[in-house]
């Protein structure tokens, strides 16, 4: 019996392969590397690490995802937003005074550690957790993180150490040590700044940051930024990355299980954003499960190389799919690129200006904040808008790690008063047609005389049994007089839970005492099921249990014909 062995998701994605996609696939792999050396090494700067690990974290994740991933034109690599959550949780860590662990091996740590739990959320499927942020969540929240970020380059434009936190506090210090601002770097990163902007309003076919890249080493070279006192990167090691389980040793396993959960979720969020953007634009399905195979894969491969967790990349995404990536035989040639540049480029990058880079995290933080996206929540929905700023408040006000759990408890403030307040709405007829119709949205629709209808939207939970019992006592109150039935249309309470049963029973003794009998239409199996096993079907009476509201509707009649004969 032959064995059924499931291949590589990069073998399954070449089936069908022709030669003539390679050279699409070169060409985008290079452009991929273009455009990620800017950032590969600019961004660790954010979570106080080396350069070379934003190198590393565009090699190794990048193959294992490759390998591993199932989508054949995402990209993973460092992220400013997660960086910035890296950096809150590093710095939460190694604030404990006995801990002698070195920062490069805490992010490895957590890159295996998020990984770790990757490949956890897919053993059980939570794939759903992509959607547990909000997008008016994200939004605010991403742009609370680029404030975060603006504000962290001021000693790399300026040279001035700010102690303070928060949005206004570093400003105000700034202004404080005004003497101390080193001028030649302030005026490099505003013209690096400058040229950003230029490059990105003119739509440049080479990117802006590979612009920035090349001419600010060029002008270190030929006028010695260092002697001038303009930081430089230094030196980077030159050679690959090396296969190395880092130690846990004396690091707080609560705390790191924490920072890695909170990375995770920030990460996948965005990264499943990002996957399923382009999803749409090229056309193909994404399996959010699947991807936390890839991220997982890219994570694990990023701590056991060194480096600290990655997820999808937007712009180099793009970059493959407008130059015209077909495989993830692009990003194989990316990684392939950029190990070049570790191997052959290292002594040229030493002397890139700490003040280019620093405008590089400034363009990047500005292009987090959806000013449009943020616009057009303001007009659908006035209270996602309240919520989007609530999440972009807390990375400003209470820190990035903080601000991860406002986010994450704003969102669950935001689902639970979405539930605790079902709609409801009064049905009655309209003459000479079937079916019954909102009262409040059909003027022509009329109450059926002697007989009540209303509909519940909305599962009926312990958190909002007092609020649905206060309306449907509140509905009884406001029938015509004469009215003997009210008949609930339950087609939209997709779930009751105890609670709930014990509300639709006070209610229908309530309703009772003022000789209106209760009655229920369109039940779900699983509503019926509660109420069966709480004994309120047999106070109601099963005679009051209805398929439909139009039964309910024929039986009133009936029951109407009986009593006049």
């Amino acid at each position: 019996m032959p064995l059924n062995i499931p291949r590589l998701p990069l073998l399954a994605g070449l089936d069908g392969y022709q030669t003539s996609a390679l050279r699409s696939d070169v060409s985008a792999g290079l452009a991929i590397a273009a455009v990620g050396l800017p950032s590969a090494i600019a961004y660790p700067a954010i979570a106080g690490l080396p350069p070379e690990t934003g190198l590393y974290a565009s090699i190794t994740p990048l193959v294992a995802y490759a390998l591993f991933g199932p989508s054949r034109k995402l990209i993973v690599g460092p992220d400013a937003a997660t960086m910035t959550v890296l950096a809150a949780v590093l710095a939460a860590i190694l604030a404990t005074p006995e801990i002698t662990t070195d920062r490069v091996t805490v992010a490895a740590l957590m890159a295996l550690t998020v990984g770790a739990i990757c490949l956890a959320a897919r053993a059980v499927h939570l794939g759903v957790l992509a959607n547990f942020l909000s997008r008016p969540i994200l939004i605010g929240f991403f742009a609370g993180i680029s404030l975060s970020i603006l504000i962290g380059q001021i000693k790399r434009f300026t040279g001035v150490d700010i102690e303070a936190d928060g949005l206004i506090a570093p400003v105000l210090e700034l202004l404080r040590e005004a003497g101390s601002i080193h001028w030649p770097s302030l005026v490099l990163a505003l013209g690096c700044f400058a040229l950003l902007q230029v490059a990105r309003a003119i739509n440049s076919p080479v990117p802006g940051p590979v612009i920035v890249v090349a001419l600010s080493v060029l002008l270190s070279f030929l006028f010695d930024f260092e002697a001038r006192g303009i930081a430089i990167v230094g030196n980077i090691p030159e050679g690959l990355p090396t296969l190395t389980l880092p130690r846990m040793g004396d690091l707080p396993f609560a705390t790191m299980l924490v920072g890695a959960a909170a990375i995770f979720l920030v990460s996948f969020g965005s990264g499943v954003i990002t996957a399923r953007s382009f999803g749409t634009l090229g056309g193909y399905q994404v399996d959010p499960n699947r991807e936390l195979t890839g991220f997982g894969a890219a994570n694990i491969a990023a701590g056991l190389f060194g480096t600290f967790p990655v997820t999808a990349s937007d712009s180099r995404t793009a970059v493959n799919f407008v130059v015209g990536g077909h495989s993830q035989i692009a990003g194989l040639v990316a990684a392939a690129t950029l190990m070049a540049v570790l191997l052959f480029l290292g002594g040229i990058l030493r002397i890139l200006p700490i003040p280019a880079l620093g405008a590089i995290l400034a363009a990047t933080a500005l292009s987090l904040i959806d000013l449009a996206a943020l616009k057009h929540i303001w007009r659908v929905s006035r209270m996602e808008f309240i919520f989007a700023l609530i999440a972009m408040w807390g990375p400003i006000g209470l820190g990035v790690l903080n601000g991860v759990v406002i986010a994450i408890a704003a969102t669950l403030v935001y689902i639970l008063r979405k539930s605790m307040y079902p709609h409801d709405a009064l049905l009655g007829r309209i003459p000479n047609r079937d079916g019954f119709y909102k009262l409040h949205r059909e003027p022509a629709a009329r109450p059926v005389p002697g007989f009540g209808a209303c509909m519940i939207q909305g599962s009926l939970l312990f958190f909002n049994t007092d609020y649905v019992r206060t309306r449907l006592l509140s509905i009884a109150e406001a029938l015509p007089a004469g009215t003997v039935w009210l008949v609930i249309d339950a087609s939209a309470i997709p779930q009751i839970d105890s609670t709930a049963t014990a509300m639709i029973d006070e209610v229908q003794e309530e309703l009772k005492k003022r000789g209106i009998a209760l009655g229920l239409a369109e039940l779900h199996t699983h509503a019926r099921a509660m109420l069966n096993r709480a004994g309120v079907i047999d106070k109601i009476g099963s005679a009051m249990v209805f398929e439909s509201i139009e039964d309910a509707l024929a039986a009133f009649a009936a029951r109407a014909d009986r009593a006049a004969e």
